[in-house]
């Protein structure tokens, strides 16, 4: 989902600051709001450092490759939200791929806060919807396997709508931008699968947990409706 440099050029370019702010703004009132309702600020900062960790290391370590307009990634938006919440997972998703950036990758740097708001609108989508599909008196362990793929689905259908709108709105709506976006699409479907796949084996070891206790770093909702 990393948009590649050249996509959107010049002035137009100026749209993804305010997309950008605007999902870091949410993203941290995510933060603020979880430290104040329930969790310490303590547990609050170790669950973005273990999120960064876990979002820096998913696209340096595991497999991606550039395809056209964007790159392919295994991101688990989904998995990150259910086990450490929307606020730790969006922070962990900036603070990721800002490091990758500053680090490994300056070229990528113009495109920051596209790249951001990829991530992280669709993120913000998986949590009002968990909110509507999800009863506030169910754990996330409780959850039937078809409601887990349907997070991970919305979450990586977001990332391709994004990464969609970034190229037509950068390139225009002509034959080659199809083209590109319908090729990244398709090769993306790989990267669904194999997430739901391992959303489904996560959710089944859970369900087979016997404790109703979890370290406090994780999302306590994960086995509780209390969090």
């Amino acid at each position: 989902m990393h948009i590649e440099p050249g996509v959107v050029n010049g002035a137009k370019i100026g749209l993804s600051y305010l997309t950008g702010a605007a999902a870091v703004a949410l993203g941290l009132k995510l933060v603020i709001q979880r430290m104040f309702n329930s969790t310490s600020a303590l547990v609050t900062a170790i669950r973005c450092l273990i999120t960064t960790i876990f979002v820096f290391s998913f696209f340096e370590v595991l497999p991606q490759y550039p395809l056209g307009v964007s790159e392919v990634h295994f991101i688990f938006g989904a998995t990150l939200f259910l086990f450490f919440g929307a606020g730790a997972t969006a922070f962990g998703l900036v603070a990721g791929l800002s490091l990758q950036g500053i680090l490994l990758a300056p070229s990528d740097l113009p495109q920051l806060y596209i790249n951001i708001s990829t991530l992280l609108f669709p993120l913000f989508a998986v949590s009002y919807i968990a909110k509507k599909i999800i009863p506030a008196n169910i754990a996330y362990t409780d959850l039937q396997y078809r409601q887990v793929i349907s997070l991970t689905g919305i979450y990586q259908g977001g990332i391709i709508l994004w990464v969609a709108f970034w190229c037509f709105y950068g390139q225009g709506f002509n034959q080659e931008t199809f083209y590109n976006v319908g090729i990244f699409s398709l090769a993306y479907s790989t990267v669904i699968g194999i997430e739901c796949l391992l959303d489904v084996g996560l959710l089944a070891t859970l369900k087979s947990y016997k404790k109703r206790s979890l370290p406090s770093v994780f999302n306590q909702r994960l086995i509780s409706a209390k969090d």
